[in-house]
């Protein structure tokens, strides 16, 4: 009697198929390098389902996390099989690597832990991925979103102890940062005043790291917000005959933008 293969083993097999001699033509014709966007594409819809409402309350799973991890799940799984045709790569390989990895870096979980630092530590993390000659820094991608960059970094430097003890110290380099980036401003420098914007930024994002509040999502739901709330701006606007290109009536605008938000505190 056949024995129906797990999911994922199925999934495994439908990507090799696609790729096969008679499967399809998109498919075949994939690279890594034409894979990447698409790859981008899917973690933002699925980090986009993730901060949607909580599961218990979707009406449907599939519409939301469960399908955008599928979606995500799959393109890992054709970049793997695309890897296959031009090396020793297979979906069993990687498995097997990140199995052992990930055994390695829990020894308080699977045995053999002599780490000094408590067991779990993000301290106790970072020592066993750090390779002999290489920067802590170095595991994170230069091509990461800057806000998310710099939080992820903070992190690791933390991980070492050169943090600050507490949320206020953080607040207190904020306010000396803000200072210096007045300065520049004041001297018309734009080196300077590009230096020192992005050390401001730094620090505000040491602030949510500090607080538990990834500053990447964090300002995610901020552009959302703003969306919402100046797209009802230009609503009301347009009821009011206020034309919003050129205007100059400060006034109404802060009127209708504090409407606005009263509007949602209500709902």
């Amino acid at each position: 009697m056949a024995i129906n293969p797990s999911p994922l083993a199925e999934l495994v097999a439908l990507v090799a198929q696609l790729r096969g001699k008679d499967g399809c033509p998109w498919d075949q014709e994939q690279s890594l390098a034409t894979m990447r966007p698409y790859l981008l594409e899917e973690v933002y819809e699925l980090l986009e389902a993730m901060e949607q409402e909580p599961l218990n309350d979707a009406p449907n799973p599939s519409d939301g996390l469960e399908g955008e991890l599928g979606d995500t799940l799959f393109v890992l799984l054709l970049i793997t099989q695309i890897a296959s045709e031009r090396s020793a790569i297979t979906a069993d390989s990687v498995a097997r690597r990140i199995v052992n990895k990930m055994i390695a870096r829990h020894p308080h979980v699977f045995g053999n832990d002599s780490d000094d630092d408590a067991p779990g530590s993000i301290a106790a993390w970072e020592a066993r991925k750090l390779k002999k000659g290489r920067s802590r820094l170095d595991g994170v991608p230069k091509t990461m979103p800057a806000l998310l960059r710099a939080h992820r970094q903070g992190e690791k430097a933390a991980a070492t102890g050169f943090d600050w003890p507490n949320v206020e110290g953080v607040l207190k380099k904020v306010e000396e940062e803000l200072d210096e980036l007045r300065d520049a401003i004041a001297q018309n420098d734009p080196d300077a005043i590009a230096h020192e914007l992005g050390d401001v930024l730094m620090s505000v994002a040491s602030v949510g790291r500090h607080l538990g509040a990834p500053p990447e999502a964090a300002l995610r739901q901020a552009n959302d917000r703003f969306a919402r709330r100046f797209s009802r701006l230009e609503g009301l606007a347009e009821e009011e005959g206020l034309a919003l290109n050129g205007c100059t009536d400060d006034d109404a605008l802060d009127r209708l933008w504090e409407r606005v938000k009263a509007e949602e505190a209500t709902c």
